[in-house]
């Protein structure tokens, strides 16, 4: 047997290799909230860490291994591979290893309820997924409900992609693939969501087809922003700074425009490079590494915060000195008032975001301002105190309802699931 893993991360060799995987009943054994998998799949913990072992074949296990390596390299979405195990006896020919996402949330505990509002964020942050792989030379092809992973996102949500078994990288893929791939995209999703039907976790009057036929729709509007060619006469160059900006405001970056002039028109074509706008800037201002709209929202409030300094002490603030301040007498003493066991329910980006949404409500309802401080101790009073603990979803702890264990195999009793 070889294990193969990346440094920092446990070596795994005290775990009972030498039996069956769907046999482990090892004490590190945990039951995580997940999608459903055509393989057999075991969580362990190691310390305050989660790790997903998932039985397959040797060349296999090696393929997505490199593939999940490669996408995280290039800072695309998806779960951090952490190492491959070969000829493990008696667990079959391969074992890849990857980390558990934290804050990461599956589908079906997402969908009770039968929110549309959600179910509309989920079905776009899908279309962003999928989008980005396309734009990276990436053709996924097996993309379902059940490999994605979703984080909360200041309202919206980002989608994580789980599975890479089927995905290949391409220098660029053509129109034909692309089509493909949202075709199989559409397919899998109705079907994840008859099988939510058929479970009782969704109303029978939902449209399975209509909402995953709307992933297709979503996803040509995007793609065509991204890359279509404006055709703009000269004396409109103004456009390509207005074109730059949609782009920005859908959290991509431009890296460069490609522009010929012919006669008195201009092509502009945008060179495009990963999504994170807004994350990306605030990480350079305030070294915290949050996601897009969660980013987005958190700059929105130091802007709010620097106009409050500015008319406060009469002068002109830097923007470097007012994104410290923030840090220092805003975000940071906010965040530190979150008691230890309330940490694991949800991220303090999304505590902020929502402390924000929280303290609007509530002077909203009062007729007067509300400090931050008063918005915060009713806050984790009234919502964060009942608010499950989503770090690390498990399925042993009993908040999650009994209706969404049927949605895996009666083998997810012991941490296992196989379909």
């Amino acid at each position: 047997m070889e294990i193969v893993t990346k440094q920092g991360h446990p070596d795994f060799l005290d775990l009972p290799w030498e039996q069956p995987l769907a046999e482990w009943t090892d004490r590190r054994l945990v039951k995580m909230a997940h999608g459903i998998s055509r393989h057999i799949v075991r969580f362990a913990r190691f310390d305050d860490r989660v790790y997903a072992l998932k039985a397959t074949g040797i060349v296999a296990a090696h393929h997505e291994y490199r593939v999940l390596r490669d996408l995280r390299d290039d800072h695309l979405p998806v779960v951090e591979p952490v190492g491959v195990v070969s000829d493990a006896p008696n667990v079959g020919d391969g074992v890849l290893i990857t980390r558990y996402l934290d804050y990461s949330l599956p589908y079906w505990y997402l969908l009770g309820g039968v929110d549309p509002a959600l179910a509309d964020r989920l079905m776009d942050a899908g279309v962003v997924l999928l989008v980005r792989l396309h734009l990276e030379g990436v053709y996924w092809g097996d993309c379902s409900l059940s490999n994605i992973l979703w984080r909360r996102d200041a309202g919206a949500m980002m989608a994580y992609l789980v599975d890479a078994e089927t995905t290949e990288r391409h220098a660029t893929i053509g129109d034909r693939m692309r089509a493909n791939d949202i075709d199989i995209a559409v397919e899998n999703v109705a079907g994840g969501l008859y099988e939510l039907i058929a479970s009782g976790r969704m109303a029978d009057d939902i449209d399975p087809v209509a909402i995953a036929e709307s992933l297709r729709e979503r996803y040509d509007v995007l793609w065509t922003e991204l890359t279509r060619v404006d055709l703009l006469d000269l004396d409109d160059r103004w456009q390509i700074e207005q074109r730059v900006r949609r782009i920005n405001d859908l959290g991509f970056d431009v890296e460069e425009l490609s522009i010929n002039r012919d006669g008195r028109t201009l092509s502009v074509k945008p060179a495009l490079i990963e999504e994170g706008h807004h994350a990306r800037d605030l990480r350079a201002r305030t070294g915290l590494d949050v996601q897009e709209n969660q980013a987005r929202r958190l700059l929105s409030d130091i802007d709010q915060f620097r106009a409050w300094l500015e008319r406060k002490e009469d002068r002109s603030i830097p923007r470097a000195v007012a994104t410290a301040r923030w840090l220092a007498e805003v975000y940071e003493p906010i965040i530190e008032t979150i008691p230890d066991e309330l940490r694991s329910r949800l991220e303090p980006a999304e505590v902020f975001h929502q402390l924000l949404e929280h303290r609007y409500l509530l002077a909203e309802q009062r007729g007067d301002d509300v400090t931050s401080e008063v918005a915060m101790a009713d806050y984790l009073d009234s919502v964060l105190a009942g608010s499950p603990k989503e770090r690390q979803l498990r399925l042993d702890t009993g908040s999650i309802p009994r209706i969404e264990l049927d949605l895996v195999s009666d083998a997810s009793e012991s941490g296992t699931v196989e379909t």
